[in-house]
């Protein structure tokens, strides 16, 4: 839970030797720490403001919050050697160290992968994103840069300052759009989309190549982590929105979308489009983004849209923890405000256009009524002061009925197949 309005990120290496004890707070602001054993994301946890924790307390919560993942890789090594303790730190440390060693290989210089970037009048956050894609000791074989309708030739001259960066201005807007545009500029079997405002973990192409050596892989989501908590609105989003998805892999079949017949499968939690990756043959079976979405703003709906459709083929989607990002949320408070609104038209015009393509799923019910008494439930519990989670309501609200409207203007038009 996150209740303070700022909060410091420290990524805590378990594998480095010396003491491990909880960091100093400062006055009014709290402390997100990440765990990490070398280049593997355990957990997390949240110290808020207040008295330090005793060491014997932290050391209680950094085991709680990592043994999930722990214990997964302990299931998939299948290993019986006990656990020592954790106060123990020299057995314990010795003990992980052996148990994740097979998650840790040593990663070629590059993987046949095309990454793709869409973006829109974003120099800084592009230039950076390229920076860090340049270090990686793991390349990629192509990075594409898809330039949609920009109002200036900034993206195009960040470009060109990066040897090998395939640039190709895209005049017609639209995310889904500009995605599409990519793909098909791709020359590699594995396309892989990061967002512009994210910062590449150094493994993340190895992670993503290494996904889709299974064959029964046809698309990829990775975990998310924020790059800052410094704003209340960066706090806001990681709580109620937050693109993490756990530190455990999953993978989504078709069953996902008949866990529960008549309700609407949450194709949304699968992950997030900033870090997604997929076999490119796929779009040849399951059609292209559907560029009714995403127009004007990115939001989390063509991405989903997708996920949903890749399943209803029979494909499936795998959810790997190891493929890393950092996000840059949006610092603002009028940014968040209009993602928000952005997200949930998107949101809306997507769970329309899945109820087309099979009625029996429920997405009309989820949109017409489980949605409705969710806000209720909102607007009843903020009642009159609005604290916090009251600050996107109304674009949220707004922006679900601008995503009905959206749809049903444009529910005749076409998608790119």
């Amino acid at each position: 839970m996150l209740t303070a309005s700022r909060y410091d990120i420290t990524h805590v290496y378990l594998d480095n030797p010396g003491p491990l004890l909880p960091p100093p707070g400062q006055p009014g602001q709290g402390n997100y720490l990440v765990f990490w054993w070398k280049e593997l994301a355990l957990g997390h946890l949240v110290i808020e403001p207040g008295p330090t924790l005793t060491a014997v307390a932290y050391w209680a919560a950094l085991t709680a919050a990592i043994q999930p993942a722990v214990q997964h890789y302990k299931s998939q090594q299948r290993s019986n050697a006990p656990e020592p303790a954790p106060q123990d730190q020299e057995h314990w440390r010795a003990w992980l160290g052996a148990l994740l060693v097979a998650w840790l290989p040593v990663p070629p210089s590059q993987v046949p992968v095309s990454v793709i970037i869409c973006t829109r009048n974003r120099a800084p956050q592009l230039r950076r994103c390229l920076q860090r894609l340049h270090m990686l000791p793991c390349a990629p074989t192509e990075i594409v840069v898809v330039d949609n309708a920009p109002t200036d030739v900034s993206t195009q001259q960040v470009a060109m300052e990066f040897a090998g960066v395939i640039y190709i201005h895209e005049p017609r807007g639209g995310l889904d759009i500009a995605r599409n545009t990519g793909i098909m500029a791709a020359r590699c079997p594995v396309v892989a989309f990061v967002d512009d405002d994210v910062v590449v973990h150094s493994l993340l192409l190895y992670r993503v190549w290494e996904a889709f050596q299974d064959p029964a892989t046809a698309a990829l989501t990775g975990l998310v982590l924020a790059l800052a908590l410094q704003t209340e609105a960066q706090v806001l989003f990681e709580q109620y929105w937050s693109f993490n998805r756990g530190y455990l892999d999953r993978c989504y079949s078709t069953a996902y979308l008949q866990a529960a017949p008549g309700q609407a499968p949450p194709v949304w939690e699968i992950g997030a489009g900033a870090n997604m990756a997929f076999r490119k043959s796929i779009f040849k079976q399951v059609g292209y983004f559907d560029e009714r979405l995403d127009v004007g703003a990115a939001g989390c709906s063509g991405d989903s849209e997708m996920w949903y459709r890749i399943l209803a083929h029979g494909h499936t989607i795998r959810y790997v923890p190891r493929a890393i990002v950092y996000h840059e949320h949006r610092p603002a408070m009028a940014e968040l405000q209009r993602q928000l609104y952005y997200y949930m038209r998107g949101h809306a015009a997507a769970a329309l256009i899945q109820q087309e393509q099979q009625l029996q799923r429920g997405y009309a019910r989820h949109l017409y009524l489980n949605m409705p008494r969710y806000y209720a439930d909102l607007l009843r519990a903020g009642f009159p002061f609005f604290p916090r989670r009251g600050r996107t309501l109304w674009a949220e609200l707004t922006g679900l009925v601008s995503g009905v409207i959206f749809y049903y203007r444009n529910r005749t038009s076409k998608p790119l197949r």
